[in-house]
């Protein structure tokens, strides 16, 4: 647990850096919701996986995106820690997920990745993420908490 902690104590002081000073980023033009910007292929992989395990609702593969010692926190759900966890929580039909970047920032070994999502084509999210990301020196990203919620309003 400790070890958790010094993580997400080291992305969120990344997320007090600004995103522009640690990393190179492209805009598009807006539909009243902040622009997208370009990942390195090394956080394209983190997304493009996240949504490949997801549409074909294998919350197992969605959970090997984990660290070991990852937290799934949900929009609606108790926080799941751990990839047994992460499974259960994940586990369902799926969907077509489609995720896309709005910030991001990386140093040494910990990096985060803020987007939007929503279901199938079209424009406009439905809701929002935040990923923090750690790695072994010259490994993959993985994903030490995912924290997600939707644009609408909660209900009472």
């Amino acid at each position: 647990m400790v070890r958790i902690a010094r993580r997400f104590a080291s992305v969120c002081t990344l997320l007090l850096l600004p995103a522009s000073s640690l990393a190179a980023q492209e805009h598009r033009a807006g539909d009243g919701q902040p622009p997208s910007v370009t990942l390195p292929a090394e956080l394209v992989r983190v997304l493009r996986d996240y949504e490949s395990g997801w549409r074909a609702g294998d919350a197992v593969a969605v959970s090997r995106l984990f660290s070991r010692d990852g937290m799934a926190l949900p929009n609606g759900k108790p926080p799941a820690p751990g990839r047994d966890a992460i499974v259960r929580a994940y586990a369902g039909p799926g969907g077509d997920l489609r995720l896309r970047a709005l910030a991001w920032a990386v140093a040494d070994t910990v990096g985060y990745i803020v987007g939007g999502y929503r279901y199938g084509p079209g424009d406009g999210d439905t809701g929002k993420f935040v990923l923090a990301l750690t790695r072994v020196a010259g490994g993959p990203w993985m994903i030490v908490a995912d924290i997600d919620n939707t644009n609408g309003a909660p209900r009472p």
